[in-house]
């Protein structure tokens, strides 16, 4: 059996010289010469790749869970994916479903051994780049806490005599947070004791 190909296409702009036409008739001759049958061309125009979500590629998806192709053929990786963690979800997302993927320009085929090591190199990369996110939240907020910032939402500004005062006249919680603004557990709060103090 001939092995089932999609073929995807992306150009942000149409004119100035972008057309995908010359990305699909690379994409059409490589798959030729691999003797690999062309079962849809999914191309999305005028769609800047910053959107992960986008018309064409969204059909693609769901036909590939419907298992309609075994390979999906792109001319170059930053038409497909919008990030290398955008990437490697997809990549991870036609492994799981049994299908190649293949970026034409940058010559990787992930049926190939070469491919797999290059899957393997994106993977980590993408965990460093969740590592090196991860940190420098954490190093911009012990900054925040050394300059005294105070961090989390703001506290609210309660008034707890005019709380008690519409909870003894009988009005709900309800009735008195949309009085006051108040979420219910903040007006509910407001009417307890203080905590004991040590001594």
């Amino acid at each position: 059996m001939k092995t089932r190909v999609a073929i995807y296409a992306r150009v942000s702009t149409i004119g100035n010289g972008q057309s995908p036409e010359m990305q699909t008739r690379e994409l059409r001759e490589y798959c030729e010469r691999r003797g690999w049958e062309i079962v849809g061309e999914y191309v999305d125009v005028g769609i800047s790749g910053a959107k992960e979500k986008r018309p064409e590629l969204d059909r693609m998806l769901a036909d590939a869970h419907r298992r309609r192709f075994d390979a999906v053929a792109c001319w170059k990786f930053d038409r497909f994916a919008r990030s290398v963690s955008h990437l490697l979800r997809a990549l991870e997302n036609f492994k799981a479903l049994g299908i190649e993927f293949v970026s034409l320009s940058e010559q990787v085929d992930t049926s190939t051994p070469m491919g797999k090591m290059v899957f393997t190199v994106l993977r980590a990369v993408a965990e460093l780049e969740r590592s090196l996110i991860a940190e420098r939240v954490r190093a911009g907020l012990r900054n925040a806490r050394a300059k005294g910032t105070k961090l989390g939402r703001p506290r609210a500004d309660v008034d707890a005599p005019r709380v008690g005062a519409l909870r003894a006249q009988g009005l709900t919680w309800e009735k008195i947070c949309q009085i006051t603004g108040l979420t219910r557990g903040t007006a509910q709060r407001s009417l307890l004791p203080p905590p004991k103090t040590r001594q």
